[in-house]
């Protein structure tokens, strides 16, 4: 059964803690930034509800944000024009170690990981002249300046291999500690993430196939010294039921397993993209 949370204030910001923030108005530049893409990236719109997840995220102009493993730069597009050139938008990503862990990639795949993070500045400015300000860094490599400087830290589908590797590298209670130092004493962190059910065995739960369950993010953070302030269905997918062994990269747009299967292929685009659960966590007083 999913729980309401009520309104909360949380330095003067008022969290809406329904499960529907589309209820609310949303900025009519987070609009302007979203609609301005190209088609292909508009594409995912209807899975990813950038207007409503970054409107439940609080997310203004001119904050200064941190986006975990930005990618490609598919949020970070939206991001740059959106918070506009008053603002600062930093990139974090994996320490070079980690990638070293991956299983199965070759060393220029690594190598290629570990160089995006320099490189973010320039996906930025490939996104917009609007000047606004960008630097990328890896979740241990923050700078002193950044440490209580930052209004929001999203997290959107970056915490399955930070989990995944938490026993042998500790990086899911590295990045949380560091997350939590970066922020603003009012900042709040975003999360949006592929969803494992509950009831599902904890063998492969630990973010190897992508998913982590809701339980497993709240414990985590809560040992980190964050509080849950609400949570929303907006990217849930109830099609979206995982077998024991099924990878969330199974699904749309990755389609792994798939490609060459036109009925399979078929299978997977009729779910859609993964069940995700959209938390919001503020530090814990």
């Amino acid at each position: 059964m999913r729980r309401l949370i009520p309104t909360l204030a949380i330095a003067g910001l008022a969290i809406v803690g329904t499960l529907n923030p589309a209820l609310a108005d949303p900025n009519p530049a987070l609009v302007q930034a979203v609609e301005a893409r190209s088609e292909k990236d508009r594409a995912r719109d209807t899975a990813r509800h950038p207007i409503e997840t970054l409107t439940f995220f609080q997310v203004e102009p001119g904050m200064t944000v941190a986006e975990g493993l930005p990618g490609g730069g598919w949020y970070s597009n939206i991001l740059a024009n959106y918070l506009g050139g008053d603002a600062t938008l930093y990139g974090l990503n994996y320490s070079k170690r980690l990638w070293s862990l991956f299983p199965d990639r070759t060393d220029d795949w690594r190598k290629a990981r570990a160089a995006a993070t320099g490189k973010f500045p320039g996906l930025v400015a490939g996104f917009t002249d609007n000047d606004i300000k960008a630097a990328g860094y890896t979740f241990n490599t923050l700078p002193p300046n950044a440490v209580g400087s930052v209004d929001r830290v999203l997290m959107i589908r970056a915490l399955h291999n930070l989990n995944r590797f938490e026993a042998s590298a500790g990086s899911l209670s590295q990045a949380l500690a560091n997350i939590r130092g970066m922020l603003k004493n009012d900042g709040l962190v975003g999360v949006v993430q592929h969803r494992l059910p509950e009831s599902a065995a904890e063998e492969g739960a630990d973010g190897s196939r992508g998913y982590l369950k809701q339980s497993t993010v709240l414990a985590a953070f809560e040992a980190a010294g964050f509080k849950l302030v609400a949570e929303s269905e907006i990217n849930a997918n109830p099609k979206d039921k995982p077998a024991a062994n099924d990878i969330v990269w199974r699904l749309p747009p990755s389609l792994s397993g798939s490609k060459d299967d036109a009925q399979k292929r078929a299978a997977m685009q009729a779910i859609g993209e993964s069940d995700r659960m959209t938390l919001l966590f503020s530090k814990a007083k």
